[in-house]
């Protein structure tokens, strides 16, 4: 007879690991950056490859001050840079970019201990960090294929700035100006479809606020097609909503933080100062997201309260 061998628990092993889960959100992140480079020409990718490098070489050197294992081969950091990138213009002085990927890095993610422990999600924070401190840099956008005209620049608004003109099928394609990973809808949807069928990511939170966002909008007046192929609505739902470590645990409190995402996003669009607020209204849920998880926690089987309702 074979003897038993008990360890500490769990005991049930998955080959799924933070490694393989960021190597799919990168494949799921492909088609938006072959579409940035279609549309915005090969800087996009040299922004891209900037953010990615300087996010992987700033938490190599956080964790080796911090005297900590060292984390960049689970590819989080990668990830963070691709992420922080799709959230620039194309023109951003590179200078500025390798200061987002630090702040996002170092002073969001290793400073709170790393990766599962931060409080926010770091590729929202670096770009609100930027627009904050460099917001003409942040605000510069040029029209897709500007790099085959012989002027070295052509200045455009987004499509949350002006929408006259503006069809709804360029806004699916990306044929629009934008930060360079967020203009093609179309891209976004692959690797979103791609993450859901790899069980990557849950669909709660990417449909709930998408479909809060349509529905506030056509009640409210507006093309609601448009807004949310406009902006950053499909990268920040599909990719940065839905961070584990910054998003509720429940179902119940997906589709609450995922509404809540959807109501500031539409306030911030329609009624505020500035035309996007997508990044925003994802840090202000990520703040609150600790409560959610509370609220709607679930509670162990057969557990029955004392007298004092404790």
């Amino acid at each position: 007879m074979s003897n038993f061998i008990v360890s500490p628990s769990p005991h049930i092993s998955s080959p799924i690991n933070t490694r393989k889960i960021m190597l799919d959100v990168l494949i799921a992140l492909v088609p938006a950056l072959i579409a940035s480079i279609i549309f915005f020409g090969v800087r996009a990718f040299i922004v891209t490859i900037v953010c990615a490098l300087s996010c992987v070489i700033f938490e190599y050197l956080a964790r080796r001050l911090m005297k900590r294992n060292n984390t960049i081969s689970d590819l989080s950091a990668v990830v963070t840079g691709v992420l922080l990138a799709f959230n620039l213009p194309v023109t951003i002085p590179l200078w500025i970019a390798v200061l987002g990927s630090f702040f996002a890095i170092v002073v969001v993610k290793q400073l709170f201990g790393g990766i599962g422990q931060n409080f926010a999600n770091p590729a929202i924070t670096g770009r609100i960090f930027l627009f904050v401190s460099f917001a003409v840099h942040m605000t510069t956008w040029v029209k897709p294929f500007y790099y085959t005209n012989k002027v070295d620049m052509v200045s455009s608004a987004t499509p949350l700035v002006n929408m006259d003109g503006v069809s709804t099928l360029d806004l699916f394609l990306g044929n629009v100006g934008g930060c360079l990973g967020e203009t093609s809808a179309l891209a976004l949807i692959i690797g979103g479809i791609y993450l859901v069928i790899k069980k990557v990511i849950s669909p709660i939170i990417p449909l709930t606020y998408i479909s809060t966002v349509f529905i506030l909008t056509l009640v409210l007046g507006e093309n609601p097609l448009n807004q949310i192929f406009a902006g950053g609505l499909m990268l920040g739902a599909i990719f940065m909503a839905t961070d584990y470590s910054t998003s509720p645990s429940t179902n119940k409190g997906k589709f609450i933080f995922a509404i809540g995402c959807g109501l500031i996003t539409v306030a911030i669009r329609l009624f505020g100062n500035y035309p996007e607020g997508v990044s925003f209204a994802i840090l202000f849920m990520n703040v609150v997201c600790p409560l959610i998880d509370r609220a709607t926690a679930t509670k162990p089987f057969g557990l029955v309260k004392n007298k004092g309702g404790k």
